[in-house]
């Protein structure tokens, strides 16, 4: 019900009273006050079942704390049924001062059909809003000193001493493997051959027999208009198709340097940033290539000689095929090829650059490493790992041959000084190093410079885990702010009480956390840490379904759950967020995540979670709605030189 009047009357404020004990049952001391929704406009909003008994009432004017006077309109009762007044609205008039002046309201009555669950919903978050939050006051960056002397605690909460006893399986943990075979799976080498022969080498290159002949056709215009991003990497593929030339679309990183100098696990990295951020990437390792073509095990020191013209040969005819197979993905829909070789030589380099000619836009990654202790141990893991060893049961042989590898390589090697490139010079260690670029322009070519400045390949920890219980998980309720449970207290403290053993050793640890009471509580007994709240490690915003259930979704508003059932990677709640808009507002945690060289614990939500550790475990846009984040377990990403390794502790059932 509304009423309105430009004219203000003292404190006079209108009521509503009548026959049902909710509008005080004609006591006009009973009566509903109405609020002011404007200047001159009063309401008063309440619910009623739609069966519900014919309710008689009228208006009334009184001082809100106050019982006179009171001033009750003049006319018969006014009649509400199914939610609506009957007969024509009319004024309502009351006469002031002893009749002599008669002040006259416009009604309005205006009838919204809610659900029951709708109605509790709304009352539920209305009563939680005003609940103090427990975590104010709590700056954004704070640490809580280690107590003097440590206090036993018998509330369940301590941890056996071997926190192995608490690792459990990591769900479809793929095997630790060779970086190199990860690359992309050589399609050429499934096909009838082209027969290779000198004529192909010209005289600032390979002109390759497919590519050179083939139109560019943009087909992935129509076949993946857009990546699967959003914010600022849609902004930047839109702006791409309209105003860049169709060369610039694609875009090669092809990889120069010596042998053990980190060029694939760079590739690896550069590869699962560009993929978790949206972009159609794929990498391809020349090295596979070779094997699969000449076999693992049969090059020798002596085919990689540079005097050895039957080996180069070879060696470029693998590298024409790969630079073939990226140049097809491309066609087909591929955005970023990452072109894993050493590209030794300035002619090696012009053939690829003449392959790309129309094709793509090429970008030189040169790695440049001076520390002879990262070498050897680079070289060490080289022998270890790597297929063409794997059949070599002497280690020192391994050793013997491809150091006289590395020396062959070394004896030809060209530093890029041609086209578009980027240097990175002793940047293993992540202190001290250099990046040099030059001629590098552009949305995705600046993103891929930020990226590289901030990375490294230190090892570290990386603890991710998910808030303690919170009173909506144990409603099934979206989103919200509220507290902890029991359990979520409990698993509090069991997590300060693991951080503090398995950090033990750590001064330059930190902990990160949401700007959410849940997460902040979590963290409250962690002692001895520096904690920084971050808002972009916030919950997923579920807009207008924060504070529901999935049941009460899928019935009040069934379109919704459907759409979001359909396509959760791309859904967005109404007024709220997608999980491609969490991943965009994450890239600044990934960024800093891989600058950081101390061990970080994250304390986040389940969605953030799921995006975080997709980048680290390079899992699929697609599975990220749906990978497991279980409450009070703990993800420990060890980060360094093999790649990324995996392991989880469940404190709690």
């Amino acid at each position: 019900l509304k009423m309105e009047n430009a004219r203000i009357i003292g404190d006079l404020v209108p009521h509503v009273y009548g026959s049902e004990p909710i509008i005080g049952s004609w006591e006009p001391a009973r009566a509903l006050a109405m609020e002011r929704e404007l200047a001159s406009m009063w309401e008063l909003s309440f619910v009623v079942p739609p069966d519900h008994e014919t309710l008689d009432f009228k208006f009334l004017l009184k001082p809100k704390d106050a019982e006179t006077p009171c001033i009750i309109e003049e006319g018969p009762t006014r009649l509400l049924t199914g939610g609506m007044l009957e007969g024509d609205v009319r004024l309502a008039n009351f006469r002031l001062n002893g009749d002599d002046e008669l002040l006259e309201f416009r009604v309005f009555n205006k009838a919204d059909i809610v659900s029951p669950l709708d109605l509790a919903a709304s009352w539920r978050v209305y009563k939680e809003n005003f609940q103090p939050s427990k975590v104010r006051g709590i700056p954004d960056i704070s640490i809580n000193e280690a107590p003097t002397h440590a206090t036993e605690d018998g509330s369940g909460s301590s941890l056996e001493l071997d926190l192995e006893h608490y690792v459990v399986p990591t769900p479809t943990a793929p095997p630790t493997e060779y970086a190199a075979n990860l690359a992309a799976t050589p399609a050429s080498l499934d096909q009838p051959e082209t027969p290779w022969t000198n004529d192909m080498l010209l005289s600032d290159g390979i002109q390759s027999p497919r590519s050179a002949a083939a139109d560019f056709k943009d087909d992935s215009y129509h076949n993946k208009a857009m990546p699967e991003a959003a914010g600022a990497v849609a902004a930047a593929a839109v702006a791409d198709r309209l105003h860049g030339s169709k060369e610039d679309r694609k875009l090669a990183i092809v990889l120069v340097g010596l042998p053990a100098r980190g060029k694939t696990f760079t590739a690896v990295k550069l590869t699962r940033y560009l993929r978790w951020l949206g972009h159609e990437t794929k990498h391809f390792n020349v090295g596979k290539y070779r094997r699969l073509k000449h076999g693992a095990n049969q090059q020798s020191a002596d085919f990689f000689r540079p005097d050895n013209q039957e080996g180069i040969e070879a060696r470029n005819e693998v590298a024409a095929l790969a630079m073939e197979d990226m140049i097809d993905w491309m066609h087909g829909g591929g955005q970023v090829g990452i072109f894993d070789a050493t590209n030794s030589t300035r002619k090696r380099r012009y053939m690829l650059m003449k392959m790309a000619e129309g094709n793509c836009k090429i970008i030189f990654l040169e790695t440049i490493c001076n520390d002879r202790n990262i070498i050897e141990r680079n070289v060490r893991l080289k022998i270890q790992q790597s297929p063409d060893y794997a059949d070599q049961p002497d280690y020192e042989a391994g050793l013997q041959d491809f150091l006289e590898r590395l020396t062959n390589y070394e004896k030809v090697y060209e530093p890029v000084q041609e086209g578009s490139y980027i240097k990175m010079i002793d940047m293993v260690k992540g202190e001290g190093g250099q990046l040099q670029v030059n001629n590098i322009s552009g949305y995705l070519p600046g993103r891929i410079v930020f990226f590289l400045v901030n990375s490294h390949l230190a090892p570290r920890p990386i603890l991710l885990t998910r808030h303690g219980e919170s009173l909506h998980n144990v409603r099934g309720r979206v989103g919200g702010d509220t507290v902890l449970s029991e359990d979520g207290e409990l698993y509090s403290k069991k997590l300060a009480n693991f951080i503090e053993k398995r950090l033990k050793n750590e001064k330059t640890a930190t902990i990160w956390t949401s700007t959410l009471q849940r997460t902040i509580l979590t963290a409250t007994p962690i002692v001895g840490f520096p904690k920084i709240q971050w808002r972009a490690l916030d919950e997923i915003n579920s807009g207008v379904c924060d504070g529901m259930t999935y049941e009460e979704i899928k019935k009040i508003m069934p379109e919704e759950y459907e759409s979001r059932k359909k396509d959760k990677l791309r859904y967005r709640y109404p007024r709220g967020e997608s999980y491609l808009d969490v991943i965009q507002r994450l890239e600044p945690v990934i960024i800093e995540l891989e600058r950081q060289r101390a061990p970080v614990v994250v304390i986040s939500h389940q969605a953030v979670l799921r995006a975080l550790y997709s980048y680290f475990a390079d899992r699929p846009l697609r599975e990220v709605p749906d990978m497991e984040m279980p409450l009070h377990t703990i993800i420990e990403i060890q980060m360094g030189v093999t790649g990324v390794e995996e392991k989880r502790y469940k404190l709690m059932d």
